[in-house]
């Protein structure tokens, strides 16, 4: 299995914008569909975005369509979030996922491997 590592994660207010990263180790990262899902408290986890192995092909859920855009380095192995337009609705823990094959699942009982999340909380 890959393991992830988040990072990028804090407080920030409504409307600011947050970068988080997911750097992949072991088992050839490239080789894998990464995403990120996120979970609130009292909540399921979450699919938020997701890119292929190539980094041709992306996917977000309704709640952050316009306004998060996820992108990868396979040369770094390394996947961003870009989070613009934050809203207090988008706090959560923000966690990496990745499986093998062409794109991610969006459901998280489909997914291989987690990171070990990264806080985001926005503030009005």
């Amino acid at each position: 299995q890959v393991q992830l590592v988040e990072s990028g994660g804090g407080l920030v207010q409504a409307g600011d914008s947050l970068r988080l990263s997911c750097a992949g180790s072991g088992r050839t990262p490239s080789s894998y569909a990464m995403g990120w899902f996120r979970q609130a408290p009292g909540k399921e986890r979450e699919f938020v975005a997701r890119i292929s192995r190539s980094g041709n092909r992306t996917g977000y859920g309704d709640s952050v369509k316009g306004r998060f855009s996820i992108s990868r380095d396979n040369a770094r192995n390394t996947v961003y979030l870009q989070m613009n337009s934050l809203k207090l609705e988008d706090t959560a823990v923000y966690f990496c996922a990745a499986r093998m094959g062409i794109l991610l699942p969006t459901e998280a009982n489909e997914i291989e491997s987690w990171g070990q999340g990264t806080q985001v909380t926005v503030s009005s």
